[in-house]
């Protein structure tokens, strides 16, 4: 029998609209008899007009919903599903901010990894390789991604399972269709969404996450959930939340299947022969190791260059900072998340866990990181002088990189490619 899903949503958005039909029947009602001497002022005039936000806003979303649901349906989606999925669902104005929110300060690589890699998460991290040291390790065996890796990625995703999010995922990914920057995709994750419920994975109250509709103690979206997750543990179910045994495989799965190579490093930390041409460190110039090795790129101690076949060279903080040999298994992390911030983090973490070096080169501290508004400007003062660098979004891109390296070369600068206050300086963008 067909439950008749549209009438219990649609009850429960009347009673916004009953508020704000009871606040406005009491401003329409007859004034006292003894009104008082002065005109009174209008404090309650913005209240009525919240109510009446909120109220267009709820009936919108419940509107928006309705559509969704035809949808779903015309995708396979049962109505006990639907029920289970939508008859409590909420807009959260909080994911909403989240969403639209753009930092102006951006980090510095360095600052960034000073957290995330702390002396804390490497100890912590330590303790949990060894709780979860079998489930790992089969994971591993399973797909030749290594344990140190995995527990890296769960480390940086949720602090190995401390706090992976309490937002509902349905609840998320509905607000951000109804609200309607990104739509298209919101509507194709939450129709996943749904198939992991009815697939009876997870249920919805125990679906639950980040504001942005990542999931689970490895933080995997809807979409790839269904494409990666993994029941390691035979019980069934799919279980990134609670299952560790899941949890491992999943993420090892996602990496195996994004290019991962067993018994390659992600890379090595390296050191840059004098004259070395930095413009040379970009990801689209890759080659075998042997040949960085031929230019003069070196090990820090000295050790041959990794065996990589399709390796490029990375300067995340520039000319005056680290330099790192990274290969195929470094892209796969960057698929996971695509950051280089993040990879570089991850292959850090991982190292640490294993009780490796960390970044032995030191890092220009003295630089500052351009904020939004001081990267928008550079993009404009490039752009004017002929040095195109894509629209000015603030947004460092490949683009940008490269208009950057072609104003370095007119002046003499290393073309390294990086933005800083004295390249803005000589731009007159400040």
């Amino acid at each position: 029998m067909t439950l008749p899903i549209s009438l219990p949503l649609r009850r429960s958005w009347l009673a916004p609209l009953a508020l704000a039909s009871a606040v406005l029947a009491g401003c329409a009602s007859a004034p006292p008899k003894a009104p008082p001497l002065s005109a009174p002022s209008l404090p309650n005039a913005q209240p009525v007009e919240a109510v009446n936000r909120e109220a267009a806003l709820q009936t919108g979303f419940a509107r928006w919903v309705d559509s969704f649901l035809a949808t779903a349906r015309a995708a396979g989606m049962g109505e006990a599903t639907l029920h289970a999925a939508f008859d409590g669902v909420r807009y959260l104005p909080r994911v909403v901010e989240l969403d639209r929110a753009q930092p102006e300060f951006t980090r510095t690589v360095w600052d960034y990894l000073d957290n995330t890699v702390s002396s804390q998460r490497i100890t912590l991290g330590q303790d949990k390789l060894l709780q979860v040291r079998a489930e790992a390790d089969a994971a591993a065996t399973r797909y030749g991604v290594p344990a140190t890796i995995l527990v890296a990625i769960w480390g940086m995703e949720s602090n190995y399972g401390g706090n992976y999010g309490n937002t509902p995922t349905i609840d998320a990914l509905a607000t951000l269709g109804f609200e309607g920057r990104r739509e298209d995709w919101a509507r194709g994750q939450l129709l996943a969404a749904l198939k992991i419920l009815q697939n009876d994975d997870i249920d919805r109250a125990h679906m639950v996450g980040s504001w942005a509709g990542a999931m689970g103690q490895t933080q995997f979206l809807p979409s790839n959930f269904l494409a990666y997750a993994v029941d390691a543990d035979g019980d069934g179910r799919r279980d990134i939340w609670g299952s560790m045994a899941d949890v491992m495989a999943s993420t090892a799965n996602f990496l195996a299947r994004s290019g991962w190579q067993a018994d390659q490093p992600w890379g090595t930390e390296v050191q840059l022969p004098p004259g070395f041409d930095v413009a040379r460190a970009d990801t689209t110039v890759r080659q075998p190791s042997e040949q960085w090795a031929t230019e003069g790129v070196r090990t820090l101690d000295g050790t041959p260059l990794p065996v990589l076949a399709d390796a490029d060279l990375l300067l995340p903080a520039g000319a005056r900072g680290p330099a790192f040999l990274v290969g195929p298994n470094f892209r796969a992390i960057l698929r996971y998340n695509n950051s280089t911030s993040y990879a570089l983090a991850v292959s850090l973490l991982a190292q640490r866990l294993g009780n490796g070096p960390g970044v032995q080169a030191p890092w220009p501290r003295d630089l500052r990181a351009l904020t939004r508004s001081q990267l928008q400007a550079l993009q404009t003062a490039l752009n004017q002088r002929g040095f195109a660098s894509g629209t000015p979004d603030g947004m460092m891109g490949p683009a940008t990189r490269e208009g950057i390296r072609r104003f370095q070369r007119s002046v003499g600068l290393p073309a390294d490619g990086y933005p800083d206050l004295e390249l803005l300086g000589r731009l007159g963008a400040q």
